[in-house]
């Protein structure tokens, strides 16, 4: 039996045409990007190439990216590399950041600096005012997301930035999620760092990116040969960088039709959840177009997963980059949801090449899954 891909947010599979690209790097001699003679300055070349395809994707220029590995690593280089280079003040991070923020943010106390977290409201909107109040004390970084990973729901990320720069604190916002997705523009919400990541729009795993006003101060993770600019040393992986560079050259071209393909899809979706007396979260403000996040009362999200797994669809209850913790979602908590309902909870994301007959399928079979289910607990009782 074949299985139907549901989990776009999570990751998502390789475009033949990244592969493609990257073969190139792959099979042939390559050289050291750092090298001076001929291999080592094709490898350069293909570098910087990359560089540019990446800044045209996100608004920024291609002096502004610094490669990474992963957004995890991005988003630990943003906030202990910009703590490093300021006296130990106050970080500020939203109650729904993914933990590669909020606990590089929380370790930082270990060494004198304050962390204070952000609370949002039922929605999952972080509460301005309580950001406006918190930069009242000396702030060294603001950190907030765009796009949250389970939710789906947007931030006003230039208010918040705009806030930020007045305090004299630096801006920092995870965009992984908003890559591919939204219109992304580092000028246009005028932060100070942005994090984005390649396995989310169908490149490879292993390539990520800070992208960094010039004028920030900010200390390497990474200390060895100088690479990107002295600030992620390493030698490069250059055929995941070209892919990185070639997915986001095809995630830019393919924006429009992926936003409107869909959300067409989440909304035949959430049309037939209203049939099934599910909660949506988020529901009420701005959204990622592909992503539904919902629960039933009295059905654990892992058994549904699990039971949907078993049907040929594949679904996650949550962040998978958190899959090893048992214990409710942080973001859904943060929201003031009950933790029972939160257990509950059951993340959709779609991508390109879902279909509607694959969403139709889908709903037959949870509404199945969920009748089932309910009865088997019935039984229990």
């Amino acid at each position: 039996m074949s299985s139907i891909y549901f989990d776009h947010n999570a990751t998502t599979a390789l475009d033949n045409r990244v592969l493609d690209a990257m073969l190139l790097w792959m099979h042939a001699q390559s050289g050291n990007p750092t090298s001076r003679h001929i291999f080592g300055r094709s490898a350069r070349d293909a570098i910087e190439h990359a560089r540019a395809q990446v800044a045209e994707a996100c608004g920024a220029y291609a002096s502004q990216v610094v490669f990474t590995a992963t957004g995890t690593e991005a988003n630990n280089f943003a906030v202990k590399g910009i703590a490093a280079s300021k006296p130990t003040m106050q970080i500020l991070y939203s109650a729904i950041e993914h933990p590669c923020v909020s606990r590089p943010a929380t370790t930082l106390k270990r060494t004198g600096y304050t962390a204070h977290e952000i609370t949002v409201n039922h929605h999952g909107i972080v509460n301005i005012e309580q950001v406006n109040l918190a930069l009242t004390q000396p702030t060294s970084l603001v950190s907030v997301m765009l796009a949250n990973n389970e939710t789906g729901a947007i931030q006003d990320i230039a208010a918040i930035a705009e806030m930020a720069r007045n305090a004299g604190a630096y801006m920092h916002t995870d965009a992984v999620q908003g890559l591919g997705k939204l219109p992304l523009s580092f000028t246009d919400l005028n932060v100070h760092a942005m994090t984005i990541s390649s396995h989310k729009i169908h490149g490879p795993q292993g390539a990520a990116a800070l992208i960094l006003d010039k004028r920030i101060d900010i200390q390497p993770l990474l200390h060895g040969g100088g690479q990107e600019k002295g600030l992620r040393s390493g030698t490069e992986n250059v055929a995941a960088i070209v892919g990185f560079g070639m997915a986001c050259e095809l995630a830019i071209a393919n924006l429009r039709n992926f936003s409107s393909h869909t959300q067409a899809l989440r909304e035949q979706f959430e049309q037939g959840l209203k049939l099934l007396n599910v909660t949506i979260f988020s529901k009420q403000v701005a959204r990622l177009p592909n992503t539904s996040f919902f629960a039933i009362e009295g059905i654990e999200g892992e058994t549904l997963v699990m039971a949907l797994d078993r049907k040929g669809f594949s679904v996650a209850s949550g962040s998978a980059c958190s899959s090893d913790s048992t214990e409710p979602s942080h973001v859904l908590l943060a929201m003031g949801v009950p933790p029972d309902l939160a257990r509950g909870a059951v993340r959709v994301s779609f991508g390109t090449h879902n279909t509607k007959q694959q969403v139709a399928d889908l709903l037959a079979t949870l509404a199945h899954e969920i009748l089932r289910l309910k009865h088997l607990t019935s039984i229990a009782a």
